[in-house]
């Protein structure tokens, strides 16, 4: 996943991308890009209260806008993309697409038959109504459009309640250029109790803090690859997806109470 990576946010860039790429061609590697986040590219953020960036006026510029894909630097059939409606169109609707060589269509279609048998012939219909019969292609880059002007508008305001609700000297982060998510980094070190108690646990009391005051914000604890191994740091996902801006900036408040009470913090 190299859009809106989950659960960090991290987005490789173009130079970043041919790279890879490079790598693959070198040791004769097969890549499979799943970028179900593409579409989820926002205005770069300016900071607080500065002159936002013009957003695409046509389809030609916000096509034009989107950071390559690999699928679009390949030159020797080496990337299946993947791609999905679930997070741009119809949660829930367990769609998508595929684009690669004919070779491995023709492959991955042969797998489907005996395996997932092709999907939900509901959410088929709903899809082509749509689509084809509606929309159209333009159509279709036209909702991407909006909806990438309604991200960028609630990650703003998510940005926003950080600045305003966290302290600087503990949180950081790094706004996201795309996706769903912004993952906050809490300096662990300058806990008062750093030395005698793990991430984890502080992690814990952090969290539970939350859950009492009716916020939810996963722990990165959740989501190490090795469990047996103790985080990197202190760091937590928030989302901006669902929530309205003003559910946004209680939720940050919260949080950012919780935070500073572990930490013994007024």
């Amino acid at each position: 996943m190299l859009k809106n990576e989950n659960p960090t946010g991290a987005t490789q860039g173009a130079e970043r991308r041919k790279a890879i790429y490079a790598v693959a061609q070198k040791h004769d590697l097969y890549i499979i890009e799943d970028e179900p986040y593409y579409f989820l590219q926002m205005q770069p953020y300016t900071g607080r209260d500065q002159p936002e960036v013009p957003p695409p006026e046509t389809v030609e510029e916000f096509v034009s806008s989107l950071i390559p894909s690999l699928l679009s630097i390949d030159v020797d059939g080496r990337v299946m993309r993947m791609d999905s409606f679930s997070k741009v169109l119809v949660p829930g609707s367990r769609l998508g697409w595929i684009t690669a060589s004919e070779q491995i269509v023709e492959r991955y279609i042969r797998h489907a038959e005996v395996a997932s048998q092709g999907p939900s012939g509901f959410s088929q219909v709903i899809l082509y109504k749509l689509l084809d019969e509606t929309w159209g292609h333009e159509g279709y880059l036209r909702w991407l459009m909006n909806l990438r002007l309604e991200y960028t508008k609630k990650r703003n305001a998510l940005l926003a309640a950080c600045e305003d609700h966290l302290p600087s000297d503990l949180a950081s982060w790094t706004p996201p250029v795309a996706g769903m998510f912004m993952w906050i980094n809490i300096d662990h070190t300058k806990h008062p109790e750093a030395g005698k108690r793990s991430i984890v646990d502080i992690e814990e009391e952090i969290f539970n803090s939350c859950i009492e005051n009716g916020v939810l914000i996963a722990r990165g604890s959740w989501f190490l690859t090795e469990k047996d191994k103790a985080p990197p740091g202190l760091f937590f996902r928030a989302t901006y997806a669902s929530a309205t801006p003003e559910n946004m900036n209680k939720a940050i408040e919260r949080f950012g109470k919780a935070v500073r009470d572990s930490f013994g913090r007024k």
